[in-house]
């Protein structure tokens, strides 16, 4: 029986491809239209629905980044960076030639382009309109909530993450680039709503990040997994790795959604890598997840040599899509970029460069990955509310146009928010903690969404089980109602300790004077005798 082909949603808008960063500067905008021109050369896009993503606004980038970082993109100009040196060192950006970020022309307008079609494809997806969604522009995993890192500057993955949120509530993110996804992992690093993966290179190399001990703190410990390699990874080595814990990720996490970053930069013969994968193993990677058959995002990520990466998303896409494209290029593919081609095949030769990982060493740390994975919980229980309403997705496949976000009048939202704290690096998750189960061990059933769901408020839990009284909720409103008693006691016998003491009959006529509000309920009855006379203790 021939399996069943997806429903596949792609994204690209050709006037992303415009953009440059610096004459010299390895980071090429220029290479999505080499992707969308093999893509369309194997007549991939007839199979497929067609999006132009809609640029994100202020608004929408800000909930994840902050708001003065997104302020700044959006005045800072090549022309004025002298104007703003406190601000380029704050974020981490520089003059053009000076700085792995530097400003560009039109640097903000290209990430508001870049993030909304991650964002839209997330949201079709969310919506159930599609199995798998690509945006081959998308996969700035470095970008941090106020800082521009290893040439991102807009991370749309989190922007993305954070829109499936809003209707799963369990989301896998996995990083095949060869450098670490150190923006996404701190983005998440403190919830267990997300796991995060990363295969990298760990050691002397960018961002420095990444170790294997990495994993995750609070209600996120055991949900970060990292697995750091050395130079040389080719198929078998990384096969023998990926599918292990990626097969256990999957049985211990249960994710409703996945999102990969499929960073072509650990191809063989990548200017800045130094990995020796194969399309083939690459994309192996890929399609593993998609086999389980949950919501796909497939996003960009690094690439530096330009005609390996167009071929290596292009091969990634029709694989997905159930194609094994012929090595052939096509000829429109040879007559318009026949600059950026070697030759006229469609897969690419490994080199024989050394594998530096051994067996034994890949032993250990697979090992370790899987004893820290055993050690998870199945399938975590993740305190929700209602569902914030999820962000609307045009139906047809032309210009995205404005997508709101309706909320129900008197809806309890659960915020999705996960933002850095200032200054720390760390983040902080605005999950409910709470976990409020009625004794009679009804599921409580929210009004508004007719999900099981749990309740943090009395109102709530009343309402959900049909007036039946919450009783865990009710002892622990009493046990904070003791505690802030006792707080508040022992406050003010300290606070009494340490105040001036004054004879009782001058206190009397002070307040009796007039010259106070003061009642006298309101002094403490602490009196002792001193001075030939009893004295109080104003508070």
């Amino acid at each position: 029986m021939e399996r069943q082909k997806p429903v596949v949603a792609y994204y690209y808008d050709e006037e992303s491809g415009n953009y440059c960063y610096t004459v010299n500067h390895p980071w090429r905008p220029h290479r999505s239209k080499l992707v969308h021109n093999i893509v369309t050369g194997y007549n991939l896009e007839k199979e497929m629905i067609v999006h132009r993503p809609r640029a994100r606004t202020f608004e929408e980038l800000t909930e994840f980044h902050a708001d003065d970082y997104i302020n700044f993109m959006k005045q800072v100009t090549p022309e004025t960076t002298q104007e703003y040196m406190t601000q380029l060192k704050r974020f981490n950006m520089g003059s053009p030639g000076e700085s792995d970020c530097p400003v560009f022309d039109g640097m903000y307008e290209y990430f508001a382009l870049l993030s909304g079609g991650s964002v839209d494809g997330a949201a079709y997806l969310a919506e159930g309109k599609a199995d798998i969604a690509f945006n081959w522009s998308g996969g700035m995993h470095h970008a941090k909530k106020a800082e521009a890192s290893g040439f991102c500057y807009i991370n749309d993955i989190v922007l993305a993450i954070l829109e499936l949120l809003k209707t799963y509530r369990r989301v896998l993110y996995v990083d095949i680039d060869i450098h670490h996804g150190d923006g996404v992992e701190e983005a998440f690093y403190l919830t267990n709503r997300v796991m995060t993966v990363s295969f990298h290179r760990y050691g002397d190399y960018f961002p420095g990040t990444g170790a294997v001990e990495d994993v995750g703190y609070g209600l996120g410990k055991g949900y970060c997994v990292n697995v750091p390699l050395k130079d040389g990874m080719d198929d078998e080595s990384y096969r023998y790795v990926y599918e292990p814990i990626m097969t256990k990720v999957m049985e211990m996490y249960q994710p409703e959604a996945v999102v990969v970053c499929s960073g072509a930069d650990s191809l063989s013969g990548d200017k800045l890598g130094c990995f020796n994968l194969s399309l083939q193993g690459h994309s192996n990677c890929v399609e593993f997840l998609a086999k389980y058959k949950v919501p796909l995002l497939v996003v960009g990520g690094g690439g530096y040599t330009l005609r390996n990466v167009a071929r290596c998303w292009a091969y990634e896409t029709g694989r997905l899509m159930g194609h094994d494209l012929p090595d052939n290029l096509p000829d429109s593919v040879l007559n318009s970029f026949n600059y950026y081609m070697d030759n006229q095949r469609l897969r690419i030769e490994v080199s024989n460069m050394e594998n530096s990982n051994s067996r034994s060493e890949l032993e250990k740390i697979k090992n370790k990955v899987l004893e820290y994975l055993s050690q998870l919980a199945p399938v975590p229980s993740v305190p929700m509310t209602v569902m914030p309403a999820a962000t609307k997705v045009r139906a047809d496949t032309g210009s995205g146009d404005d997508h709101t976000s309706p909320g129900g009048s008197g809806q309890q939202v659960l915020s999705t928010a996960f933002h850095t704290a200032s200054g720390a690096g760390a983040t902080v998750s605005n999950v409910p903690a709470c976990v409020c189960t009625p004794a009679s061990g009804c599921r409580m059933q929210m009004k508004q969404s007719g999900q099981g769901v749990t309740c943090c408020t009395w109102s709530a839990c009343n309402d959900a089980c049909a007036g039946q009284v919450a009783w865990t909720c009710s002892m622990r409103l009493l046990l904070a109602c003791t505690l802030i008693v006792v707080l508040r006691c022992s406050v003010r016998f300290l606070t009494c300790r340490k105040r001036t003491w004054m004879p009782v009959a001058a206190v009397k006529h002070t307040t009796t004077g007039g010259t106070t509000a003061m009642a006298w309920t309101q002094l403490t009855t602490r009196m002792q005798h001193a001075s030939g006379g009893k004295v109080a203790c104003l508070l």
